[in-house]
């Protein structure tokens, strides 16, 4: 970190702190009774507008900081944090590690280097890239173009946010490790009234840019995407049910694999045996063809970091290769005690919560087929290129999904439009069920979060077109 970092002007010298004194504050720890300890400082700026029927409806900013202190001992974690950046207020926390700590001793971790790379993202404040009256412009733009569209659109909501976080990692080995990320989204919904009947549509993006981003030919996609999205769904008839053949659609239908078969990659899960995933690694737990990847290095995507939050690099970790299972994602803590490989995938949702194994931008690579030659190879089956909400239990891999836009095929045709459709299945079964794998992979357009234990990060999802050869379809016709 240099002297004039901008995480030192922002975090450090308004609390009259310096490298010397937060060395100073983890002399005080007792270095033979813990494995690790670190200091997670944050400042965070955060802006948000929203525009229904030509009208700002909601406009808000925030600043927030903090400090988590965090230090491990074998498979327990002490943590505290405070909002308050402050000598006294470090002291206090380290007196509370110490206690949670009384008794016991541990080797401590590796040394593992957090050497820097090439930055994936700009380190430019996105709220400050645009003033507030082109920020409402922006919103008013895409919303009166919205409206061209078509005759029966009866209401258009937009939203804009920024976001913009400055982190500081001081960590057990000395390491200083600094990160500023900018996160921008933008927010489309429509409805569309005809014939006394109302759907709506919805589509957006972002990631990790400044709000320049959003240029006439990307809000005019968005506002397409939620316009036919509400229009299929006005000619859309009730969905089948039963046991089918289902495709898949390429980009944000990797939500599914995401939700059901991501989550049981990362390693708490499975170091505690609780993942459908636990104790495979080197079986085949998929159909061969089919790799998955978590990688946190794609540039400027929502769920990159140029270093995850304990001051990893983040890297790209192949999970499954060719159906077989090769790797979990991983944290200090638990790459430590699994003896594992450490991969980058620390997350926090800020400094008041605890790190864990997460994802960041998590997909399926590419195939051999086109995808019109899986269609055409189903005989009798539902297409689904879009999906709403979702359960998973982690455990048994068991999930449901919603689709909020899908069709009926038959005989290697897209028929007609269906809404009111669930794929219910189990995600270690749902990959070896896959008999074709599209070459169309494509990546979310930018509005993934995700939850896991009451916290919520940014993250990345996508597959190409997939064949799911026996999945249950729960409908309404």
């Amino acid at each position: 970190m240099t002297a004039n970092s901008l995480a030192k002007q922002l975090i450090l010298l308004p609390a009259n702190l310096d490298e010397k004194s937060i060395d100073q504050l983890f002399a005080k720890l007792p270095t033979t009774k813990i494995d690790y300890a670190d200091l997670y400082f944050q400042y965070s700026k955060n802006e948000f507008w929203s525009i229904e029927d030509g009208k700002v409806n909601n406009g808000s900013f925030s600043i927030e900081q903090g400090v988590g202190l965090r230090s491990i001992v074998g498979e327990k974690t002490a943590f505290t944090y405070s909002d308050e950046i402050s000598l006294a207020a470090l002291e206090n926390g380290i007196k509370t590690i110490k206690s949670m700590h009384s008794q016991g001793e541990s080797a401590t971790f590796p040394m593992q280097a957090s050497s820097l790379k090439k930055s994936l993202y700009t380190s430019s404040n996105p709220i400050d890239s645009l003033n507030v009256e082109k920020k409402i412009n922006l919103l008013q733009k895409i919303e009166s173009f919205t409206k061209t569209l078509d005759s029966r659109i009866i209401k258009v909501s937009a939203s804009l946010a920024a976001e913009y976080d400055v982190i500081l990692i001081k960590n057990f080995f000395g390491e200083l490790i600094e990160d500023e990320r900018p996160l921008v989204r933008l927010s489309l919904s429509v409805i569309i009234e005809n014939n006394m009947r109302r759907e709506q549509g919805s589509a957006g993006g972002g990631g990790r840019y400044t709000l320049d981003y959003f240029t006439d030919e990307i809000i005019q996609s968005y506002a397409r995407d939620a316009v036919d999205q509400a229009l299929i769904n006005l000619e859309a008839k009730p969905a089948p049910a039963g046991s089918m053949t289902v495709v898949l659609g390429p980009g944000w239908p990797g939500i599914l694999l995401h939700e059901a078969i991501g989550h049981g990659l990362e390693g708490d899960f499975n170091r505690k045996g609780t993942s459908a995933f636990s104790n495979k690694i080197g079986m085949k737990v998929a159909a061969k063809g089919i790799t998955v990847v978590d990688d946190g290095t794609l540039q400027n995507r929502r769920g990159s970091l140029n270093v995850d939050d304990e001051g990893t690099p983040t890297s790209s970790t192949v999970l499954i290769d060719d159906g077989i299972l090769v790797g979990y994602m991983q944290d200090k803590h638990n790459s430590h005690l699994m003896n594992m490989k450490l991969t980058g995938n620390g997350r926090r949702e800020s400094y008041a919560h605890l790190t864990m194994p997460r994802m960041t931008n998590t997909y399926m690579l590419n195939g051999n087929h086109h995808p019109d030659e899986i269609i055409a190879s189903v005989e009798n089956g539902l297409y689904a290129n879009n999906f709403g909400g979702g359960q998973v239990d982690i455990t048994s891999g068991k999930f449901v999904f919603s689709a909020s836009q899908a069709w009926v095929i038959k005989n290697g045709k897209l028929i007609h439009p269906v809404k009111g459709a669930s794929i219910v299945g189990n995600g270690p079964d749902i990959l070896n069920e896959v008999s074709m794998v599209g070459n169309d992979l494509k990546l979310d357009t930018g509005v993934g979060t995700c939850g896991k234990e009451g916290q919520s990060v940014p993250v990345g999802v996508g597959q190409p077109t997939l064949k799911i050869d026996n999945i249950i379809v729960g409908g309404t016709g």
